[in-house]
């Protein structure tokens, strides 16, 4: 059986101590990978926005010239 931390290698019990270490180490790992990761989520954050704001002045323009109404005025 693993040992869940050092301190219960030779015990069969579990502390409430074990488990509070053992969850502020995974919580530290957690924190240290989210901080590594951050630059990434705002770089796709920023293309995707870009792509949106990109797409609905497209549509906006397509859709505006669909809607144009040609006035021809003819003399006789």
């Amino acid at each position: 059986m693993a040992a869940l931390t050092k301190a219960t290698e030779g015990n069969d019990r579990i502390t409430r101590d074990d488990i509070e270490s053992k969850l502020r180490e995974i919580t530290g790992e957690v924190s240290e990978v989210g901080k590594a990761s951050m630059g990434y989520a705002i770089a796709a954050g920023a293309v995707a926005l870009t792509a949106v704001i990109a797409g609905a002045y497209l549509l906006g323009r397509r859709k505006g010239k669909r809607r144009t109404t040609v006035v021809e005025v003819r003399r006789v």
